[in-house]
Parts: C-alpha cells; sequence; structure tokens
C-alpha cells in the first residue's frame, strides 16, 4: 500500500523512527542499521516502506533500500518468521550476509541471532536458499567485500574453512581484510592476524 515515505525524520532509536510528512508524523519500524544510516533528526530522508496487517495491529516498517526491502519481504514467507522476527534478523545481519548464507546454505550464522533457533535458522536457509542458488558461489567473497581479487578471495576462504571456520565466518573475515592487490597468502595471513 506505502511503497516508500519522503520527510523529516521527527524521531529516531532503536527500532523506531519517527517521519513527518506533511504534517503527520508515521511511526516507522526498521532495523537498527536502518535507523542508524538514516540522516540525523531534523533532516529529510527517503524510507522504503511495507504495511504489515494483522487483525489486531496496523504496523509500518521501514528499509534504507529496496534490496533490505526484498529481503525482509522474503523473510517474512518463511513459515514462522514474522515481521518483528525480519526486522531483528535484519538487525543483526546485513543483506550481502544473508544472502552469502542462502547461497552457502549456512545456518550456523541466522541461529546466533537474538529468537533464531537452530531449527527456524535452517528452515530460513531451506525456503530461501532456492532465490539466491543462482549466484556464482566464487564470487561472493568479491560481492561481500567490494573491488578485491575473486580467485585469491575464494582461496584464502577455502583455506580457513579447512582449519576450521565455516563458510560464513571465513567469508566475513576475508571480506574485512582483503585489498585488490593481495596474494591469497597476504589475504590468509591478515586474516589469522585478525582472528588471533
Amino acid at each position: 500500500m506505502y511503497s516508500f515515505i519522503t520527510g523529516r525524520i521527527e524521531d529516531k532509536k532503536d527500532n523506531l523512527v519517527v517521519i513527518n510528512c506533511n504534517g503527520i508524523g508515521y511511526e516507522v519500524y526498521a532495523s537498527q542499521s536502518t535507523v542508524a544510516n538514516l540522516p540525523p533528526v531534523g533532516d529529510e530522508a527517503v524510507v522504503y516502506t511495507y504495511l504489515h496487517v494483522r487483525e489486531d495491529v496496523f504496523m509500518l516498517f521501514g528499509f534504507k533500500n529496496k534490496e533490505e526491502k526484498d529481503m525482509f519481504l522474503n523473510l517474512i514467507t518463511v513459515a514462522g518468521v514474522g515481521a518483528k522476527t525480519a526486522i531483528t534478523i535484519l538487525s543483526y545481519m546485513s543483506v550481502k550476509e544473508l544472502i552469502t548464507t542462502f547461497a552457502y546454505g549456512d545456518p550456523s550464522s541466522l541461529s546466533r541471532v537474538k529468537g533464531i533457533g537452530k531449527k527456524t535458522a535452517e528452515r530460513i536457509v531451506v525456503d530461501l536458499k532456492g532465490k539466491y542458488s543462482g549466484l556464482e558461489i566464487d564470487k561472493l567473497p568479491l560481492m561481500m567485500g567490494g573491488e578485491t581479487n575473486s580467485s585469491c578471495c575464494s582461496e584464502a576462504t577455502d583455506v580457513l574453512i579447512q582449519m576450521g571456520l565455516t563458510r560464513i565466518e571465513a567469508c566475513r573475515v576475508v571480506q574485512r581484510v582483503a585489498n585488490p592487490d593481495d596474494s591469497t597468502e597476504q589475504i590468509i595471513a591478515k586474516a589469522l592476524k585478525q582472528l588471533g
């Protein structure tokens, strides 16, 4: 019903932002990362929105971009994942981290999110893996980290997995430390130093 709202930010805290749009204050529930990335109180902002309707409540949810909104819409299609749970997941994990989780079929990162048990994490991954299965796995570290050497990142990730890290943990550390001109050995050395 509401695709987005443009207006002045009146208040923001934790998972809530109030947007003044032509004299009407809209309470918009959002992930902590969305709230943190919005401009300061008093500035104008555009927030992409989804109106969640149940028999007893109307809630407006907000997102910093269309990708986050699309991920939210995918998450709430999973049985047992409501709108508030989806916002909690988006507060703990970025869209790129979630895409990587689904593409690799690794629910361990999701099960660390507050309120998400092992079975729910597994269900989310199973239900959403197909939506992201067309991605090339070898390019995910590149996608997560911006401008890096994809083959070296992929090799470094594989080595870290052999050393006992989960695929998601390995991808995250490689994404944090890799530079465009790093060799596989340099990435591994920096990753081990970061983990150490």
